[in-house]
C-alpha cells in the first residue's frame, strides 16, 4: 500500500476521514464547498485514492481503509526509512538540530521510548 499523498489529496482524505462513512454524492458535495471541486474531479481523485488501497467506495458507501493516525504513521516510518536509512536516532538529530527541546519535550520523548523500548 502506498503511503504518500500529494496536499490536495491530503485535504480530499481528511474530508472522508472527518465524514466517513458518507455516499459518493455526499463526498462530491463536501468536495465542491471546501476544495471547489467539480463532480468529476472528486470521482477521479476517490478512484486514485482507493486503487492506492487508502480508501474504499462500495455500493456508493465511502468509508477508510486505514484510520488518519495508522496513515501518519506509516508515512512517518516511510519518510524515516527514506531519508535517514530507517534510523530513529538520525532522524531526531536533524529534527532537533538548532532547536532546544524544552522540559517537556524531554520528558514526553523519555515516556514515549520507555513505554515502547524492548527489555533486554
Amino acid at each position: 500500500m502506498e503511503y504518500k499523498l500529494g496536499e490536495i489529496e491530503m485535504k480530499f482524505a481528511d474530508l472522508i476521514w472527518d465524514n466517513e462513512p458518507l455516499s459518493s454524492g455526499e463526498l462530491a458535495k463536501l468536495s465542491e464547498k471546501s476544495l471547489n471541486w467539480k463532480k468529476s474531479t472528486t470521482y477521479t481523485i476517490l478512484r486514485r485514492i482507493c486503487d492506492r488501497g487508502l480508501f474504499r467506495n462500495e455500493n456508493g458507501v465511502v468509508t477508510s481503509c486505514v484510520t488518519k493516525m495508522e496513515f501518519l504513521s506509516k508515512q512517518s516510518e516511510q519518510f524515516v526509512e527514506d531519508t535517514f536509512q530507517g534510523s530513529l536516532p538520525r532522524f531526531l538529530t536533524a529534527f532537533t538540530a538548532g532547536r532546544k527541546l524544552s522540559d517537556k519535550d524531554v520528558e514526553e520523548l523519555k515516556r514515549i521510548i520507555e513505554e515502547n523500548g524492548r527489555e533486554s
